[in-house]
């Protein structure tokens, strides 16, 4: 029987009635579908999928068990490399990573794990009925600092080796970004909290509301017992253009944006914590945060949504697949055109009260394509002459974060790059005895599987050390 050229289609909710609502956009494959779609696997004998996984899924492994009909099997296949299947099967870019190195990709379309990891999750998530249980104590303590990808897989694989696990959380409730910055539409919550579950029953303890860095020390993890700890407290530190007009009213970042939203449901008839309701909203950049805001602005009543880009449609860093979905959706993308000042009326007593401001537009530049940078990507050139107003209420910047210095701050003995990240070497330590770190507190914000990559290595670097 020949080889499908495509993957299966996802089965999604129409544009026009998602772009109302908060639930979820891609609705999953059907047991008949994931058959189908497993049979598309080559099972190739040096397995080059796996070498694209940043946590190493035994890829060909767990599509055979799909292939058999084996669903519960192929899960348990996953679980042995990761801790939050259902999440890497909604949110990972499997087409940079796993896919991209599918040796039917080479003259087809790739298998579609990802969409085949989230079936499996699914699957298993919908049928589960018996928690898991926690291993016997090996008598070791590890404290992890933040509860997303990284914190959380960490916390994971050393929980499953009879450490007692403690996780720290800053926020009411634990999954860092996956609960904070991940649109509903994208990666339901509820998913989350059953991960989290999951770790809670291999005996993983986490405790909420308390910042490591204010509420608690460094170093007094130590003194209540703990022999290693891991920070993975992420990158939520959100950086701004420095143009005239970023402290007006209708002025987010899109950290503040999606947080309002997402965690604490700022979509609600009568919200907690209020934010735009209608109007019109530019958002700045084009990386999957830009993506997730301008889409969140569309569902929250939006009467337009912009994103603003510098670059052209060839260069934007946001994953294909939300691209498409943003423009189904009405998003409008204004490329090549660059902020330069945001607008707002003022306190009529006093024109430069910018702080009691309104946003009433932003003044852009056009631009065009010039030499590639050190990275291999055109410069952005401005147009001399080019500028233009656009009418906006509401501006969401959304050109990336760093590293809180909150724990650097406060921790004798770390160091961090010129850019924020807590250094480390080879196996995750930092410059500080027992004291290790990985996922977006270390590079920047980078992707969710890079971060649990960034986990699991630490996961065996502790466990190697304290089992001496």
């Amino acid at each position: 029987m020949p080889v499908s050229q495509k993957k299966h289609e996802m089965p999604t909710q129409s544009p026009e009635i998602r772009a109302k609502n908060f639930k979820e956009v891609a609705l999953g494959y059907s047991e008949e579908t994931a058959v189908a779609e497993a049979q598309r696997c080559l099972n190739c004998k040096n397995r080059p999928c796996v070498s694209g996984c940043p946590v190493n899924v035994h890829i060909p492994d767990f599509i055979s068990k799909i292939k058999e009909g084996d669903f519960e099997g192929a899960y348990r296949e996953i679980s042995l490399s990761s801790t939050l299947p259902a999440v890497c099967g909604r949110v990972c870019p499997q087409e940079t990573q796993c896919e991209s190195k599918c040796t039917l990709g080479i003259k087809f379309e790739p298998v579609g794990i990802g969409r085949l990891e989230r079936f499996v999750a699914d699957w298993h998530n919908e049928i589960q009925t018996v928690a898991p249980v926690a291993p016997q104590s090996n008598g070791h303590r590890v404290a992890i600092v933040g509860s997303g990808p990284s914190g959380l897989t960490c916390a994971g694989d050393l929980a499953k080796k009879g450490y007692k696990v403690t996780i720290f959380e800053a926020l009411h409730t634990a999954g860092g970004v996956l609960v904070y910055g991940i649109p509903e539409f994208r990666l339901p919550k509820s998913i989350v909290a059953k991960e989290v579950d999951t770790l809670k029953a291999l005996g993983v303890d986490i405790k909420t509301n308390v910042v490591i860095g204010k509420t608690l020390m460094v170093d007094e993890l130590f003194d209540m017992g703990y022999e290693a700890v891991f920070i993975g407290s992420g990158a939520g530190l959100p950086n701004f253009m420095g143009i005239p007009g970023e402290s007006l009213k209708g002025v987010y970042s899109a950290n503040e944006f999606l947080t309002r939203s997402n965690l604490m449901k700022a979509y609600k008839d009568d919200p907690i914590t209020p934010i735009m309701k209608g109007g019109k909203v530019a958002i700045i950049g084009g990386g999957n945060v830009a993506m997730d805001a301008a889409r969140t602005a569309l569902r929250l009543g939006a009467d337009k949504v912009y994103v603003v880009y510098r670059r052209s449609m060839e260069e934007l860093p946001a994953r294909k697949e939300e691209v498409e979905h943003a423009m189904e959706e009405g998003i409008d993308f204004r490329l090549l055109n660059n902020p330069v000042e945001i607008l707002g009326y003022n306190n009529p007593d006093n024109p430069r009260d910018e702080k009691n401001g309104f946003v009433t537009g932003m003044k852009c530049i056009k631009m065009e394509l010039g030499e590639p940078d050190a990275r291999g990507r055109r410069r952005p050139i401005p147009i001399e002459g080019s500028e233009f107003i656009l009418d906006v209420d509401t501006v969401v910047v959304s050109i990336g974060t760093s590293p809180n210095p909150l724990i650097k701050s406060t921790t004798k003995g770390l160091e961090v790059n010129e850019r924020g990240g807590i250094i480390i070497n080879e196996d995750g330590l930092t410059t500080r005895d027992c004291v290790y770190a990985g996922g977006d507190a270390v590079t920047g914000a980078a992707t969710v599987i890079s971060a649990m990559g960034a986990g699991k290595h630490a996961a065996k670097a502790i466990d190697e050390y304290l089992s001496k």
